[in-house]
């Protein structure tokens, strides 16, 4: 790592903002976080209530709800009402991005009503799922069943489909599986038109089905999704591995858990994941199902990591490269949602003592505060602030730039720890928004088939070392330079993010061609907005809305580069 130099930048003076950030613990502690455990039990409630009901009567209330949904478009008049979106606020979307899009002139459709499990079919190993199921809801459910969807998300408060399905969704177990939307055997959307529709990969809407995906909901409403379960067992027997070296050999390593250069299947793990915590040290951890008989075994450690009493895991797992190489057995469920007290290692920037045994015994309750309580108290300035000096990015990259990447991250941003997750990126019949480089089956690389091919989620959550330091960051230019590196070597950067992209860059970056055939074949323009004109940064003008709705213009990834 010698080689790899990081910026000198020149210190920074610091103003009123930087204060109301360091002392922001304070609203966490007395508003932010009571605020949030009350909405959670309120959730827990009406998840219990939920289950108590048939699944004749969920059922027979979901089609009372969708056809509510459908009512509700047709009121819509198109010369004087604005594109069609959600009635949820801006502030309750779980990402960084600020939803600027529901600021301009739009025609709402309550979905707040669906969020029920609505059958668990365990001959086709099927879930039939609401959009606002979530995934603690979710596991709750089909664990004790010894069943589980293919993919886990670590956040139990996520939407299960409207967040991962609409955006992204990637998890441990997506280097087998893929990612969330890959798992997903049927959709139920309403149309524009007030239609109601379900779409497979092999009935009349498949192409509706492939565009979906990525498409933040501005095809139609999901209404409904079917995902695929798998059996699953009551423990995870997680290996907790150290590895060291420079950043390239890290990258390696991590390849070389996963995907054996061997060839051989039967070492490919359940779960896999890494975290980098300096730019020469990091920690790997394979996941294998195991029985309760097996984790019961006289010597074995057993670790209920979900209590809330318990170090986060990002710091028990970095146990490892002062021990060395161990093996624990954590409860299944405990393992799914292992980040979600401590939102991965910013919970440390959001209560710098939270992780202290003491807070963590008497308060650790009451984490995790919610994401949108902590927008919703953060006013304009801190915003901005976090988007100039702060960084939550995640870098899709073909396995075998991982190493690149690393690097660029390090030079330019020089963000610890780092995530990684891998995952697939199958080759579909149609060339969806993402897709895998043309040819890739052709090389031969590390941990690609002649279906998929590999990639992995470089996670890049935290404050640059340059703000830690008192340095200057720019956050608005080096998002920018990420997001054409990115382009550059075919990744691809999740829309939930801060994103800097002008319209032209957005559709070098994503294919456009296929989600704007189902654009026009299926009555979105004019309707719902452009995937883009969600995705875009800062507030939408009326005259945006206006050109959105007479679609009158070419699609931008017509353009000529």
């Amino acid at each position: 790592m010698s080689d790899l130099q990081t910026p000198l930048r020149p210190k920074r003076k610091k103003d009123w903002v930087d204060y109301l950030v360091h002392f922001r613990w304070i609203v966490v502690i007395f508003v932010v976080l009571p605020i949030s455990f009350t909405i959670y039990f309120l959730t827990y409630l009406g998840d219990v209530k939920s289950a108590m009901k048939s699944e004749k009567r969920r059922q027979k209330e979901h089609e009372e709800n969708v056809k509510k949904v459908v009512n509700r478009l047709k009121q819509r008049n198109p010369k004087k009402d604005g594109l069609v979106c959600t009635a949820r606020k801006p502030y309750i979307a779980v990402g960084m991005r600020n939803v600027d899009y529901k600021r301009a002139r739009h025609f709402e459709v309550d979905l707040s009503a669906f969020k029920n499990i609505l059958e668990i079919d365990k001959e086709r190993m099927i879930a039939k799922v609401e959009p606002l199921v979530n995934m603690g809801q979710n596991t709750k459910t089909t664990v004790p069943m010894n069943l589980g969807p293919c993919w886990l998300l670590q956040n139990l408060m996520i939407p299960l489909v409207e967040g991962l399905i609409y955006g992204y969704g990637i998890e441990g177990s997506s280097h087998i599986y893929g990612l969330f939307s890959d798992t997903v055997v049927a959709y139920e959307v309403v149309l524009a038109d007030g239609r109601v529709v379900r779409a497979t990969k092999d009935n009349e809407y498949s192409d509706l089905f492939y565009g979906i995906p990525w498409s933040q909901g501005t095809l139609g409403l999901l209404v409904s999704a079917e995902i695929k379960l798998i059996p699953i067992k009551e423990y995870m027997r997680l290996t907790y591995a150290p590895v060291r070296g420079n950043l390239k050999e890290l990258a390696q390593a991590y390849a070389d858990f996963f995907a054996p250069r061997d060839g051989d299947q039967s070492k490919v793990p359940d779960f896999v994941e890494g975290m980098i915590y300096t730019p020469t040290e990091s920690v790997m951890m394979t996941g294998r199902y195991a029985s309760k008989e097996e984790a019961k075994k006289k010597g074995n450690v057993i670790n209920c990591v979900g209590w809330w009493f318990k170090p986060w895991f990002y710091q028990h797992a970095q146990k490892a490269l002062k021990k060395g190489e161990f093996v624990e057995y954590i409860p299944t469920r405990d393992y799914y949602h292992r980040h979600t007290r401590c939102l991965y290692w910013e919970g440390k920037l959001i209560l710098p003592f939270g992780d202290q045994w003491w807070f963590r015994w008497f308060f650790g309750w009451l984490m995790p505060p919610k994401v949108s309580l902590l927008k919703a108290t953060q006013g304009e300035a801190i915003r901005n602030y976090y988007h100039d000096k702060h960084v939550i990015q995640d870098l899709l990259v073909p396995l075998y730039k991982v190493g690149d990447a690393l690097e660029y991250v390090h030079q330019e941003m020089e963000v610890y720890p780092i995530w990684l997750c891998p995952h697939r990126l199958f080759k579909l019949p149609v060339k969806a928004m993402v897709y895998p480089e043309p040819g890739f089956e052709l090389h031969y690389r590390q941990g690609d088939t002649s279906y998929a091919q590999m990639f992995t989620d470089i996670g890049v959550y935290y404050a640059p070392a340059a703000v830690l330091r008192g340095e200057e960051f720019n956050g608005t230019e080096a998002v920018p330079q990420l997001e054409e590196w990115l382009t550059q070597n075919h990744g691809f950067q999740p829309q939930y993010a801060v994103s800097e992209l002008t319209e032209k860059n957005f559709w070098r970056m994503f294919d456009g061609a296929h989600y704007e055939h189902c654009r026009r074949k299926y009555g979105a323009i004019g309707t719902f907005m452009s995937v883009y004109y969600k995705s875009k940064k800062g507030k939408k003008t009326e005259k945006e809305v206006q050109e959105a709705e007479a679609a009158i213009l070419e699609p931008a990834h017509a353009e000529e580069a």
